[in-house]
């Protein structure tokens, strides 16, 4: 079987949940699967040979322009030239005219559920009104409709009105390069590398509405003025800019100094900020999954998240659960976790334990399952 995958975004330079995704379900397939012939379609960026072609696997880099005119021009153009007999779209969306048999993993359908034209970035605005107009179109042609948690696939089957059994649950997983560090050494030289201050909480977020910046800021406001410390925040991936219009917001511009700005950190460098933090917080008001919880967890750190959407599924009882709609009761929990040393070393064991239970490799069998399903049901000429 020759399987053409969709993996357009993986060459930009600042990497996030789905380019993630793919990066390391790619590496467990070309791993574990010495059976199949693989080309993935890239899409020319910085750095688009990330993933490096092997004797079972081919990159290939096709076609400039934005994304929607690279997945509906070039991407069904080059699967037809390639000779694929599937097209596995990772990224929610796919080609309304495709060539060949279509898997589609919908990560989830939130830009359904609700648009919001005046919040988070021009580029995340357009990219969700371009989901709400594909998606409904391309779901009656997709041989297999994969999502991240049961969650998701319980959403998007009431939602949209699909049949049982129509969405199937694909779990993402965690890197193995997620765990503790332990040396003093190697500690501090993570502390050196990224200024990171003595005590912080480490908040893993972007500018998405969903992520809850601003609960998470109005629980800090509460929660230092009630517990004064020296602990801090430290944020990546935001503008100092961005942030004071935010606390204006809360109404607390002076917590700005409680708060450290690191820049974007790699995916292979979190570990090491995770494993230094107090505490990692994670009270999204919704996700699909929730990469940054496993993350934490496999790091050795503790974690709060929210009691909504998928996080409780993921999280399972080894995490704080609150209602990421009260700052107060994300303020509590912090309080809670900070105050009882108990606490916080059943949470790391727990979590350690919990993030065990996802692997990339565990996605990609389950994977190959699917494709030699669909493969296997496919009209033979």
């Amino acid at each position: 079987m020759r399987i053409g995958i969709e993996a357009q975004r993986i060459g930009r330079p600042k990497k996030h949940g789905m380019d993630i995704v793919a990066i390391e379900t790619l590496r467990s397939l070309q791993k574990l699967d010495t059976k199949n012939e693989y080309v993935v379609f890239v899409k020319p960026d910085e750095d688009s040979h990330l993933i490096k072609s092997t004797s079972n696997m081919e990159v290939v880099v096709e076609g400039p322009g934005p994304y929607p005119i690279w997945e509906q021009v070039y991407l069904p153009k080059a699967a037809k030239k390639y000779g694929v007999d599937l097209l596995h779209c990772t990224g929610n969306t796919a080609p309304l005219s495709c060539p060949v048999p279509l898997i589609l993993t919908l990560h989830d359908i939130i830009y359904l559920e609700k648009l919001h034209f005046d919040k988070g970035t021009l580029y995340q605005r357009f990219g969700n009104l371009y989901r709400r107009l594909v998606v409904p179109k391309i779901l009656p042609h997709c041989k297999a409709i994969l999502t991240v948690s049961n969650f998701e696939r319980d959403r998007i089957t009431q939602f949209l009105g699909l049949p049982q059994g129509r969405i199937e649950t694909l779990y993402n997983g965690v890197g193995s390069h997620f765990q503790p560090v332990a040396n003093e050494q190697e500690r501090e030289a993570i502390r050196k590398k990224f200024n990171l201050p003595e005590h912080y909480l480490f908040f893993l977020g972007n500018t998405d509405p969903k992520k809850n910046v601003i609960g998470v800021l109005k629980a800090l406001s509460i929660y230092f003025k009630q517990f004064p410390s020296d602990l801090k925040l430290v944020m990546p991936d935001y503008n100092r800019e961005h942030l004071q219009s935010l606390l204006q917001e809360v109404g607390d511009p002076s917590l700005e100094k409680r708060i450290q700005l690191v820049g974007y950190i790699p995916n292979q460098e979190l570990p090491g900020i995770y494993s230094l933090a107090e505490c990692s917080l994670y009270p999204s008001l919704r996700e699909s999954f929730g990469i940054p919880i496993l993350e934490a967890m496999g790091s050795g750190t503790p974690v709060i998240t929210s009691t909504t959407s998928s996080m409780p599924e993921v999280a399972g009882d080894a995490a704080l659960l609150v209602d990421p709609h009260q700052p107060e009761a994300i303020a509590a929990a912090l309080a809670r976790l900070m105050q009882d040393a108990a606490l916080r070393n059943s949470l790391r064991a727990k979590g350690l334990e919990r993030a065990k239970e996802f692997s990339w490799d565990q996605t990609a069998s389950q994977l190959l399952t699917i494709y030699d399903r669909v493969y296997s049901s496919l009209p033979r000429s």
